[in-house]
């Protein structure tokens, strides 16, 4: 019987280890037609011929650009060519002559923003063409196809800050959510680069540090800078008004068709009378995203603060489509052919209430229908039911997996609590109850389980599927009794994974995962095989089929305990493209001390990855290092981002 969040409340097809997906279908009721679909250099949908230079423009100017700084200081190089649109836009054709001319005579401008950001008030700036400058020209001026654009800067020595002075700055706060980074902090201070970035989040930093103690419409008012030229240094001079402290007026709604504008309201957490802080807001902005009925929700302050010191808050929302339909169909080399289909409704009663149906079929090997996968379950997500931050799901699922290790044929229901504590903290508990019926080494038995499960993630990683720094630790613990053997145990499970950038760019990550779980109570004989551990997977260890790893490292019967352990290194080759080398390993044990089962069953391997913008392609190829007789020499795996 399988626990919440267990593998055996998953499907099994396209998870076993020598699983490659070779071709997916997923379509969505509404959707926008396509022109064209392009893979890996493959063209799949429509046309996917490239469009020519200036394609679009009625009249394609192309061009070149060279840059030449007169002295040696490649940071600064960096900051001009970034600055530079000639530079920039090198390969892209303008939209004619006029088009250019304004780029070029804008490059100026950009140019002289970017000496001011690194701390040189001064210096010249020639952009010559056709042996004219470009500030000369024209208006009307006709430039030849391929002009060449060369663009030299001559800086001055950098600036230092002399005097550095805030009026009106913020009062210190003791409460270390409404601590802001102190200005001099980030450079803003006597004998540092006076730097223009510099003094702008000086001013933002100010402005909210007011902010974060209740004065909303805090504003720079005034700036100074005196430059001494001969000595290179520059006085500033801020002057901050922070504006009356507020509290929270009465928050509006606006765009909302089918959803209750009552709830929408009470889901921001917002409450009239409460004192003004920013991080409100933004908290306002993430709980109406995770409703996931609104294709946008905008959460913005009043204009101005009332008489009586209250600020109205507006609410501006977009609801989504109601419904959307979607089917999907698979094909892997160990699972065979495998389709599902589902039915959603985003907002079944007003208050962005989410029903799913959901129907899927897989392992279709063969003649036997016996031998295939089926699932059929329904979910209601009940957003805020009990605050703004917490969720309850219902959900009930009737399904048969076809395992290696095990056939399992029953049915679950469940009803769970997540509570979003803070952006990085989550906990989540549920009750659970199911009944099944097992077929594996032991015979054909029966077992019903009912329990409880509490846990926690902890999430500071910078991207879900790519991390490059950050760290998740999450813990369950779960108690349950199975009545058909008179059994009571729990079962312990947490995970801790950390990653580490290096280089400027994080081109290069170091990634480790590690697992351990536990579950104490009868033995192996007496627990649903579901409710067991196993390892091996492209999530798991790699190079060993999905769940063949049991006690002992056996394949047909789950251990009492888990060891499991993942590293990577991840290595970019250019933008898009990356290598990656891994190594896994896991003990699986029959006793219920984590460790305990032998020695570790070991895969090992390289892959790549192909960023999409929306996560990484992955494909690894493993071996296993321990292999046993019904391993193959290797492995290869397919997903969407990260294994970990």
């Amino acid at each position: 019987m399988a626990l919440p969040g267990s593998a055996g409340r998953k499907r099994a097809i396209a998870r076993r280890a020598a699983a490659v997906a070779v071709g997916a279908l997923t379509l969505a009721v509404p959707a926008r037609p396509a022109a064209a679909l392009e893979l890996f250099g493959l063209c799949l949908i429509g046309s996917c011929r490239a469009e020519e230079p200036g394609g679009g423009l009625i009249d394609p100017k192309p061009y070149d650009a060279d840059l030449t700084v007169t002295v040696d200081d490649p940071d600064l190089e960096t900051a001009l060519r970034g600055a530079s649109a000639l530079i920039g836009g090198s390969g892209e054709p303008a939209a004619g002559s006029a088009g250019l001319l304004s780029r070029a005579q804008g490059d100026y401008r950009r140019l002289l923003a970017a000496l001011y950001n690194e701390a040189r008030y001064g210096g010249e700036i020639s952009i010559r063409v056709d042996g004219l400058e470009v500030a000369d020209l024209p208006v009307g001026y006709e430039f030849e196809d391929g002009a060449l654009f060369s663009i030299s800067v001559a800086p001055v020595s950098p600036f230092t800050f002399s005097q550095t002075a805030i009026d009106n700055p913020p009062p210190p706060t003791s409460d270390p959510r409404d601590a802001v980074e102190n200005p001099a902090d980030i450079g803003f201070a006597p004998g540092l680069p006076a730097r223009a970035s510099v003094v702008r989040q000086a001013g933002e930093l100010t402005v909210q540090g007011w902010r974060q103690q209740g004065h909303p419409k805090a504003a720079v008012v005034d700036r100074s800078a005196v430059a001494n030229h001969p000595e290179r240094t520059l006085a500033v001079a801020l002057g901050v008004e922070p504006g009356p402290r507020a509290v929270y007026g009465p928050v509006s709604v606006t765009g909302a068709e089918r959803m209750k504008p009552g709830f929408i309201a009470a889901q921001t957490g917002i409450d009239p009378g409460r004192e003004f802080d920013p991080d409100d807001l933004e908290r306002a902005r993430e709980r109406l995203r995770r409703l996931g009925v609104f294709s946008s929700a905008a959460v913005n302050e009043g204009e101005t603060v009332g008489p009586d010191g209250a600020l109205p808050i507006e609410v501006a929302v977009d609801e989504r489509k109601l419904r959307r339909i979607g089917i999907g169909a698979e094909f892997s080399t160990a699972e065979g052919f495998g389709a599902s289909a589902y039915w959603l409704h985003r907002n079944l009663f007003g208050r962005a209430e989410r029903l799913r149906i959901e129907g899927e079929v897989g392992g279709v090997e063969g003649v036997d229908p016996t031998d295939y996968d089926y699932r059929l379950g329904a979910t209601l997500g009940l957003p805020g039911r009990f605050t703004p931050d917490t969720d309850l799901e219902l959900s009930a699922v009737a399904e048969r997996q076809v395992l290696d290790a095990y056939t399992r044929t029953g049915g679950d229901v469940e009803a769970g609590v997540t509570h979003y504590a803070s952006p990085i903290l989550t906990y989540t508990g549920s009750l659970f109850a199911g009944y099944a019926e097992f077929e594996d080494g032991f015979g054909t038995r029966r077992f019903g389980l009912i329990g409880a499960s509490a846990g926690f993630e902890r999430d500071t990683r910078d991207d879900e599927l790519d991390p490059t720094s950050g760290t998740f630790l999450s813990a369950t613990a779960t108690p349950f009794y199975e009545w058909e053997f008179g059994n009571s145990g729990v079962k312990l499970e947490g995970e801790a994974r950390a990653y580490l950038g290096l280089g400027a760019d994080s081109g290069t990550v170091l990634a480790g995962r590690a697992r351990v779980g536990s579950i104490l109570g009868p033995g192996a004989s007496q627990l649903p095989p579901d409710l067991l551990f196993f390892a091996g997977g492209g999530s798991s260890v790699r190079g060993y089929g999905f769940r063949s790893i049991g006690a002992g490292g056996q394949m047909t019967v789950g251990g009492r305990s888990l060891l499991e352990a993942n590293a990577e290194i991840r290595q970019d080759i250019t933008e898009r493209i990356g290598i990656v080398g891994f190594a896994d390993a896991a003990i699986v044990g029959s006793g219920s001390t984590p460790g305990s089962g032998g020695s570790p069953l070991v895969g090992v391997g390289v892959g790549a990855r192909y960023d999409t913008g929306l996560g990484p392609i992955r494909v690894d190829v493993a071996v296993p290092l321990n292999k046993r007789p019904q391993d193959g020499d290797f492995a290869l795996y397919a997903g969407i981002g990260q294994a970990f």
